[in-house]
């Protein structure tokens, strides 16, 4: 029982903290080109670490899937639809680390809260 309730606890958080976040008034002060210069090498290091930890990952299934293909040629048609999935979900998190890197920079406008 008290697996379920921790797992729900960490769900609402995880779900609602964003919503906090968005829900703060905006600051309106103007950032300066310092400023502005520290954000786009923010915003190159955001997508510089997702791009490669996404292309490492997706080497490695792909290596894998591969490997397991060439032991058991019969099991090809059973890799490559997981494998697929998975590269899928991998690159789904390399566009959410340019989101997120578009957001740092100020280039999207949270729609959230009007």
């Amino acid at each position: 029982m008290t697996r379920k309730l921790s797992l729900l606890a960490t769900f609402m958080f995880a779900t609602l903290m964003p919503a906090i976040a968005l829900a703060a008034p905006a600051g309106g002060v103007e950032t300066s080109g310092s400023e502005r210069a520290v954000y786009g090498l923010a915003m190159a290091i955001a997508i510089g670490l997702a791009a490669m930890g996404g292309g490492l990952g997706q080497g490695r299934a792909v290596s894998a899937a591969l490997e397991g293909i060439c032991r058991n040629p019969n099991s090809a048609g059973k890799v490559l639809v997981p494998m697929l999935l998975g590269l899928a979900f991998i690159e789904s998190l390399v566009i959410f680390a340019l989101l997120i890197s578009f957001q740092i920079g100020g280039y999207v406008a949270p729609s959230i809260g009007g």
